[in-house]
């Protein structure tokens, strides 16, 4: 996939992740039931996972692999970790 389409269809589900926290605010300011929030707020968890991973695929297709083609195999591998890391909380 090209750069421009995929930079088109993560800031189309950014929009999508952004209405649905738009409509966490709401259903909390209408008191809605806490199951209910609580739904779609492991919605907009999973929505934003799903942007992580689309991500994280990206870039080990294209810039740990230029870092690793250019010598710079502990600076992908380091970027790598970090990732995994931060997924892992």
């Amino acid at each position: 996939m090209d750069v421009d389409k995929s930079k088109q269809k993560l800031t189309r589900r950014l929009k999508i992740i952004e209405g649905q926290v738009r409509g966490l605010q709401d259903m909390i300011g209408r008191g809605a039931y806490c199951i209910d929030i609580i739904t779609q707020s492991s919605a907009v968890k999973q929505a934003l996972s799903g942007v992580e991973d689309s991500l994280m695929e990206n870039h080990l297709g294209t810039c740990a692999i230029h870092q690793i083609k250019a010598g710079n195999e502990k600076k992908a591998i380091g970027e790598i970790l970090k990732v995994y890391r931060l997924k892992r909380k």
